[in-house]
């Protein structure tokens, strides 16, 4: 399974195609954290902060192993352009929602092609280059995807402070132009050898396993308790369904996760640190705009300048794993040395409280940023180089997969977390001495959102003797958003610690030069 008639003059043009594309894909993520908080506040939808990202990634999390499959079978070049069409028109929907549900509805069918977008331009790599030479050029791509989030997170902020929050997705739409020219021009026909049938039922019982999953995770302990009926139910049905989903993988022709990835321990420990490893950049990538933005007090703009120093150094990161591992055949110390950077990173974020500074804040953040980009592209390599290239689409789409599935769980986990703390601990604001009226804004959850103009409001309307008191309620309300958001950071670092571990036992396998090798 290969690309005819590639030439280096097509191989450049290629790789800039697929750069295009993750920075495409990339961007939109970057651009949309720091726009969150005025998002939640303009449609009042506090309560649902973390939803257009979980909806984004659960259908990522969902479409990639289909397309990965789609594009074995029916070539990358029709797959790779319904991606780009599908992001487009995505990206356009969620820019005119009109409420909290039709932004998550738009942003769960804009990744659809977001999932298209990110499995496929790793597995074209895949195919290109022999396995020692990927994770250099992994890392190339990689930076492009770094590129748009140093440049999202300021766009980001940026546009939501001197236009509106609605531009952080019609930006997408010019790029997503280019990425389509390129492709349709460049990207030669290509097609496995013999053409089977795709896994539908597959991907249903996929999709009907993981939403209660994400669900459960979404609701339990604010609209439900942990131990309630529902939750464990949902959970329940969700295992059942994934032994269900096993069982058709093992009898399906040709498989959407073919359930013989998992005798490759490569395989597993690729996954399960992809899994962590995405987890622990959600926590920072999400958490951080709103702690900067309604904590310490900074402008959209000045968050997104926060996040920027991040995808800095994880461009730095990628760039010197992937060239280390490219020279030396190995991978496993860099490994670890990225799982010990991220403990590091994720220790300094527990010490952010209300008086830290931006400079305190953005240090934490390098660190994040330079061990995720030191460990993430190791991974997708190990998995890829540890089956033949016959398989190079499925096992990119199902490390892929993986990596959305950390994303996305980690998403409903931590939100849910925060709002309820956030929840219980304003139930216990003491309002004494407002009115009714004022009480029950200050207890509003959508009150800490949107730089606080409800807030400001009411300040603006209090007498004078009262607003002392105010202001003091104000830093209960700042100290309590805090609280909640060092609980999401105290999950992060457990999810080092366990990521660290779990790197001590990685398989070190001498990664090849030649693209005809012998795989496991």
């Amino acid at each position: 399974m290969t690309f005819t008639n590639v030439n280096k003059k097509t191989t450049v043009l290629i790789m800039i195609g697929v750069m295009v594309s993750i920075l495409l894909a990339s961007l939109d993520g970057t651009i949309v954290t720091t726009a969150m908080p005025k998002i939640v506040s303009s449609l009042q939808g506090f309560d649902y902060y973390t939803w257009p990202m979980i909806a984004y990634l659960l259908c990522i999390t969902i479409s990639m192993p289909l397309f990965g499959k789609l594009a074995d079978v029916y070539g990358f070049k029709p797959v790779y352009i319904f991606g780009i069409i599908v992001f487009l028109l995505g990206s356009a929907l969620c820019g005119i929602s009109q409420n909290m549900m039709q932004l998550i509805f738009f942003r769960g069918f804009q990744g659809m092609g977001g999932a298209i977008l990110i499995s496929n331009s790793l597995a074209i790599i895949g195919i290109l280059f022999a396995p020692a030479e990927r994770a250099k050029y992994v890392g190339i791509a990689s930076s492009a995807g770094a590129l748009a989030s140093i440049v999202g997170p300021s766009l980001g902020g940026f546009i939501t402070d001197n236009f509106s929050w609605r531009w952080v997705f019609y930006v997408n739409v010019p790029i997503a132009i280019i990425a389509f020219i390129i492709i349709i021009l460049v990207l030669p026909p290509h097609r496995a050898e013999e053409r089977k049938k795709i896994d539908y039922f597959g991907a249903i019982s996929l999709i009907i396993a993981l939403v209660p999953m994400l669900l459960a995770f979404t609701w339990a302990g604010k609209n439900y308790d942990w131990n309630s009926v529902q939750i464990i139910g949902m959970l329940v049905f969700s295992v059942l369904m994934l032994i269900v989903f096993a069982v058709i993988e093992t009898k399906a022709e040709d498989p959407i996760i073919p359930m013989s990835l998992f005798k490759n321990f490569v395989f597993n420990i690729s996954a399960i640190e992809m899994f962590l490893i995405s987890g622990i950049l959600m926590g920072g990538s999400i958490f951080i705009p709103l702690f900067a933005q309604e904590v310490i007090g900074s402008s959209a703009s000045k968050s997104g300048a926060i996040l920027t120093p991040m995808m800095l150094s994880l461009i730095v990161g990628a760039m010197i794993s992937g060239l280390l591992v490219s020279k030396t055949n190995k991978y496993k110390l860099q490994a670890i040395i990225g799982f010990v950077i991220l403990l590091i990173g994720s220790v300094m974020l527990l010490n952010l409280g209300v008086n830290t500074s931006n400079s305190q804040v953005i240090i934490a953040m390098i660190i994040l940023g330079f061990g995720v980009g030191i460990g993430m592209p190791i991974f997708s390599v190990t998995a890829q180089s540890a089956f033949s290239e016959s398989k190079i689409g499925v096992v990119t789409s199902s490390t892929q997969f993986f990596k959305s599935l950390g994303q996305t769980i980690a998403s409903s986990v931590l939100g849910t977390i925060m709002s309820t703390a956030v929840v219980n601990d304003l139930k216990d604001l003491n309002t004494t001495g407002f009115p009714a009226s004022i009480s029950k804004v200050l207890k509003n959850p959508n009150a800490l959102s949107g730089g606080g103009d409800s807030i400001k409001a009411i300040a603006s309307k209090l007498p004078k003797e009262m607003l002392p008191h105010f202001m003091k309620l104000i830093d209960d309300i700042k100290q309590i958003l805090s609280n909640s958001i060092h609980d999401v950071f105290i999950i992060c670092l457990g999810m080092a610690i366990l990521g660290l571990i779990i790197s001590l036992f990685i398989k070190e396998i001498p990664l090849s030069k030649t693209k005809n090798s012998s795989e496991l």
